[in-house]
């Protein structure tokens, strides 16, 4: 069942968004893509700072992802007020930027989705636990990003599994064609 105008809608969030934020983006259309998901479900990212607007993932990121099958392939933006009406998912990579978007938040009327920090859809992280900034070390923090992310995207978690997604896009379309 096809259900576009109800797309479910997921921004992942990180300070520049050149780094972890397109890297969750990429594992997640790539995750979708796989289980033939892609029409129904918008991934997008974001940076809570306007740092490096209109730039490319970083080099590194782009390696590590494309060394393990991830496409990065968007252009850095920064977040704005308007996007909460947007998203139904908006997932901070740490706690510095899930503040700034919770500050962020309060201005907006009528949020729309979800606000939380990435990692709490991984069951094998502890509570709290963030996607650590890998910009000023080595190529082994960008691996490491690449692992977070997809242990988070695939699940377990109690919140944003492939198969939650599905069951939220399957309900969305249900209730707009019985109305």
């Amino acid at each position: 069942m096809s259900c576009p105008e109800d797309q479910v809608q997921v921004c992942f969030v990180c300070l520049g968004n050149i780094c972890r934020s397109p890297t969750g983006e990429g594992v997640l259309k790539k995750l979708l893509q796989v289980a033939g998901l892609s029409s129904q479900v918008s991934v997008e990212s974001a940076g809570t700072a306007a740092y490096h607007v209109g730039e490319p993932a970083d080099r590194r990121s782009f390696a590590c992802a494309q060394a393990r099958g991830y496409v990065l392939d968007g252009v850095s933006r920064k977040f704005v007020s308007s996007d909460f009406s947007r998203f139904d998912y908006v997932l901070a990579m740490d706690d510095d930027n899930l503040k700034s978007l919770r500050n962020l938040r309060q201005g907006v009327e009528s949020p729309r989705g979800q606000l939380s920090l990435m990692r709490a859809f991984d069951v094998s992280a502890p509570a709290g636990a963030v996607v650590g900034d890998p910009y000023y070390g080595g190529e082994d923090g960008f691996d490491e990003v690449v692992s977070q992310c997809e242990r988070a995207c695939l699940g377990g978690g109690s919140n944003l599994t492939l198969q939650e997604v599905a069951f939220v896009i399957l309900e969305k379309c249900e209730t707009r064609y019985r109305t």
